[in-house]
């Protein structure tokens, strides 16, 4: 994809890597993108103004108030032409502010102010990098559909090696193509998606669950968004913030999700079951907490759980609709053989078969099996790259159902 009509906005912190800007901004240009520059004051303590302003070929803001450029109100008029904001190099700082909504300067006012997709590239000390209020300032920001890339292992300026290296520009660029050139394939379908695990209370404080943290589930939806869906998102227990501009509906048990997803899967064009559903429930439950003593010895008596795929397969083949629905399968042995058997027998068009090891990891590897029985490997990439392979499937999978 070339970049031709693109307005980039190019964000500067104050950063070593500062100069690696020069190096973006002819990569950008070269695509064919308008390449405008912000940079914070500490920047310019790195990097000349000048030098950003020749190879963009346009003014460089970094005052909010005294621009002496084209635009008086900088931050809402680069934000009204922007196609994509990023920052890079970005720092722990400007960070923690957009994750924070502080605007106490131009950039961080202007990341406030724009309607485009983000993208972020980190730059900074090994150490702080991994500091946990910079992960969890990442993390917040990812759960607003912010889009990062991630920083490299490698020799930093401080001579330490470790995490916190910024990504090639090469890699940043890229990642910019992908995002511009985002499909809008799914405007008007409505995605129901469930995600996360959901609780099986013994009495008030105690559950039985399991290890679903809900990224993939998540990930479904912000990609099902980015390509114009309208999202719902039925979740169970989960520290990820929702999408913005979606409906979103937390739940906690099975019987929760089963009672939203029935309420919700008749306006569905396609159903992705991505919740670790518990497969089993306490007979009992007990309105006060169980005390130690009453409990030595103790038997806990289960009962299965509503197979909420089940049903609402079984109510699609009744109403003959014209519903794609998705399916995960969690195995721990004969992944694939146990994968196919659950897709013919729940009558699923897609199933996602993986493993354990994908449990509350930003990561897995998982195949995809359609319901001919092809199988395709996804190696160990991002949910969210997972997320977009699926959904190209679907959209294959919707042209075929409304052609017959």
């Amino acid at each position: 994809m070339n970049l031709y009509g693109k307005n980039i906005i190019l964000g500067v912190c104050g950063g070593i890597a500062a100069y690696k800007a020069a190096e973006l901004i002819r990569l950008l240009k070269k695509g064919g993108a308008d390449v405008w520059v912000v940079m914070t004051e500490k920047a310019k303590e790195f990097l000349s103004p000048l030098t950003l302003q020749t190879l963009s070929e346009n003014p460089v803001y970094s005052d909010l108030f005294h621009n002496e450029c084209n635009y008086p109100m900088p931050h809402i008029d680069l934000a009204k032409k922007c196609h994509l904001l990023l920052i890079a190099p970005a720092t722990a700082n400007t960070i923690g502010k957009c994750a924070s909504g502080i605007a106490d300067d131009l950039l961080s006012t202007l990341f406030l102010s724009v309607s485009s997709s983000v993208l972020i590239a980190p730059a900074m000390n090994n150490n702080m990098y991994t500091n946990p209020v910079v992960q969890e300032n990442i993390k917040k920001l990812k759960g607003f559909n912010v889009n990062f890339v991630e920083p490299e292992f490698g020799e930093l300026a401080c001579g330490e090696y470790g995490e916190g290296r910024l990504a090639e520009p090469d890699a940043i660029v890229s990642k910019i193509k992908e995002l511009l050139s985002e499909k809008k394939n799914l405007t008007g379908k409505n995605i129901l998606i469930t995600a996360g695990p959901t609780h099986e209370y013994l009495d008030p404080i105690r559950f039985i669950s399991n290890l679903s943290s809900g990224k993939m589930g998540y990930a479904i939806a912000r990609a099902a968004k980015r390509r114009g869906g309208n999202v719902i998102l039925i979740s169970g227990p989960s520290n990820i913030s929702p999408p913005p501009s979606i409906q979103f509906i937390p739940v906690k048990s099975a019987d929760d999700m089963r009672r939203e997803v029935l309420n919700e899967y008749k306006k569905a064009d396609v159903i992705i079951m991505a919740a670790a559903v518990s497969d089993f429930s306490p007979i009992r439950y007990s309105d006060k907490k169980i005390k130690s003593k009453e409990s030595e010895g103790i038997t806990l008596k289960l009962k299965k759980t509503s197979d909420i795929l089940s049903e609402v397969s079984n109510r699609q083949a009744v109403r003959s609709q014209k519903k794609i629905i998705v399916g995960f399968a969690l195995e721990t042995d004969n992944i694939i053989k146990n994968a196919k058997e659950k897709l013919k027998k729940k009558n699923m068009d897609f199933i996602v078969a993986n493993s354990i090891n994908g449990f509350g990891s930003d990561l897995n590897k998982v195949a995809i099996i359609d319901r001919r029985g092809t199988v395709e490997d996804i190696p160990l990439v991002s949910k969210d790259k997972i997320a977009e392979i699926l959904m190209d499937k679907i959209e294959k999978g919707l042209k075929v159902k409304y052609v017959k």
